[in-house]
């Protein structure tokens, strides 16, 4: 993912999906080396020849136009991006994404050539976390990013230089791990060589003996915009002597309409070419992308998605995390949306069989027990259930928000208690609760409770608040909230609360103490604005990720010791 990006001056149109029969590894090799022969492609570029077999299946490969498992099941991405060389220390992430529901994870990690290399070790820990929390792992290197535009960014063939160093901890895990050569290898200057140095990462990779699946990133920092990867793909997968280069384009600002998201998509599985929508965002600096289109189309059309990004966005698109601080607990707009909303994770994603997903264990866990009210707040109830059970083992518990026939996921937990945070004050909420077991199996809901959160805290008649927003730019605010002293004595102790209205959060402050909880927000002072005189007052600032539309909220309420 990249700030840069460059939309096109006219949307292209409209295709019809057309159903396609899969073909067989030879029959695509044929068909491909004819594609690279009429693109005037030298022997670099050529295919196993018709009537020979195409290299072996070994573990995840690409068949068709479709993503395969090593036994012929098809396996659709249902992932997060995840910013593992910048946060080494959150990779317990992996973890509580797979909680969330999703089948895959892609990891960024970096050649040391912009960021510190993740060396052999790390790799290595990276796909053990992957298996252990039975994640398909897409690893992807970031320092390729815009390259030609961007001057700190590398070429594909030193992220193939960076790959071939890191082999030892690669080899072997083909039926778990996708190589992806290297994130937006090309911006939006240079972009007419992404099919040479596609080609030549390919072989490299092939020749020094990788097996895996590699995929294989569009230039025009990911959204090809140019239409340079949807023309020249074809003859890029006859390049790649095993057959198995699955293609991968980010949609951003540039796919704002389902047509263009169809027309884009579609263009490859007509072909029988396989691609994955790699990175896509719900919101976006150069534009406002179809996110709800974006998922529906690649569920229709059977393809995969990875979201950008779990946690840890910067420099304006903090906007773009699906969680606040990396706590699973705390999921974002976009992360709700992403994660329980309509042909979301929870709705389409399915667990690869290699770890057992979709095999021999169908039966799902017993319904958790009825779940009790154990404590309440003006925006949290904690709650707690007694143990599902499973003919294998129970690995997790969602939290459901109920209205009517509707349920709305408000948390995931291992154990049996959860605080559910960022409810709104004074409001009845229904609550029920389903266990999961490793297969991706869904027990019955739970019996229902009920919970009224508190009103909050009573304001104070000499305690009188004001918000403002002193500035806003694309993905981030500055504002600040002052507490004037009306009255005759001093203020000795005071707090601020009010409720976002969403999409809006407090990183940095000063004058005082944030916190946050969903869209609530609760501020305490520091030790020098705590007393106001009377007739004085204090000024708490802050700056925050969301859109340009924050306005002073509704329901501030300032409340004294």
């Amino acid at each position: 993912m990249s700030a840069q990006r460059t939309t096109p001056g006219t949307a292209r149109g409209h295709r019809p999906r057309v159903r396609r029969v899969r073909a067989g590894r030879t029959l695509l090799a044929a068909l491909l080396g004819l594609a690279a022969a009429v693109a005037g492609y030298g022997p670099g570029a050529q295919a196993a020849p018709a009537g020979e077999p195409a290299a072996a299946a070994v573990g995840l490969h690409t068949e068709g136009g479709r993503l395969l498992e090593g036994n012929g099941n098809d396996f659709v991405l249902r992932g997060v991006n995840h910013p593992h060389a910048w946060y080494t220390g959150e990779l317990d992430s992996l973890r509580e994404i797979k909680q969330l529901g999703a089948n895959s994870v892609r990891v960024v990690l970096a050649t040391g050539d912009r960021w510190t290399r993740s060396d052999v070790a790390d790799v290595d820990n990276v796909v053990t976390q992957c298996k252990a929390n039975r994640l398909i792992c897409v690893l992807e290197v970031h320092d390729t990013t815009g390259y030609g535009e961007e001057g700190a960014a590398v070429s594909l063939d030193r992220a193939a230089d960076y790959w071939i160093s890191v082999r030892d901890a690669l080899v072997g895990q083909e039926d778990y791990v996708i190589v992806n050569l290297g994130n937006e290898p090309h911006g939006n200057q240079g972009y007419e060589a992404w099919a040479a140095d596609t080609r030549g990462a390919i072989g490299r990779l092939r020749a020094a003996g990788f097996q895996h699946t590699l995929m294989a990133d569009a230039p025009n920092w990911g959204q090809d915009w140019t239409n340079t990867m949807r023309t020249d793909a074809a003859a890029v997968a006859a390049s790649d002597p095993q057959g198995d280069t699955l293609f991968s384009i980010h949609m951003y600002g540039v796919y704002d309409t389902a047509a263009e998201i169809e027309d884009y998509l579609t263009s490859f599985t007509e072909a029988g070419l396989p691609i994955a929508v790699g990175e896509f965002g719900h919101n976006h600096s150069d534009g406002d992308p179809d996110e709800d289109a974006i998922m529906r189309i690649t569920r229709e059309l059977g393809l995969g998605y990875l979201g950008w990004s779990y946690s840890g966005n910067s420099g304006g698109v903090e906007y773009l995390d699906m969680t606040v601080n990396f706590d699973p607990a705390a999921l974002t707009d976009w992360g709700r949306r992403f994660f329980n909303g309509a042909d979301g994770i929870v709705a389409t994603a399915k667990e690869a069989t290699v770890y057992g997903g979709g095999g021999g264990d169908t039966e799902a866990p017993t319904a958790p027990g009825a779940p009790t009210v154990t404590g309440v707040t003006h925006n949290s109830a904690t709650l707690s259930w007694p143990a599902a059970t499973d003919n294998v083992a129970v690995t997790g518990y969602d939290v459901y928000a109920v209205d009517g026939a509707a349920e709305d996921r408000v948390a995931v937990t291992t154990g049996t208690a959860v605080t559910v945070t960022g409810l709104d004050p004074a409001t009845d909420y229904t609550f029920a609760v389903r266990a999961r077991d490793a297969a991706g199996n869904v027990s019955p809901r739970s019996a229902t409770v009920t919970a009224t959160t508190g009103t909050g805290p009573a304001p104070s008649a000499d305690c009188t608040p004001s918000f403002e927003v002193v500035g806003s730019w694309p993905g981030g605010f500055q504002a600040e909230a002052a507490v004037a002293n009306t009255g005759d004595t001093p203020i000795d102790g005071w707090e601020l609360t009010w409720t976002f209205a969403g999409g809006h959060t407090v990183s940095n402050a000063w004058g005082g103490s944030v916190s946050q909880s969903g869209t609530a927000v609760t501020v305490t002072p520091a030790a020098y604005t705590r007393v106001i005189p009377a007739g004085g007052s204090v000024t708490v600032g802050m700056t925050g990720t969301g859109d340009s539309t924050l306005s002073a909220p509704g329901d501030l309420v300032c409340s004294t010791d």
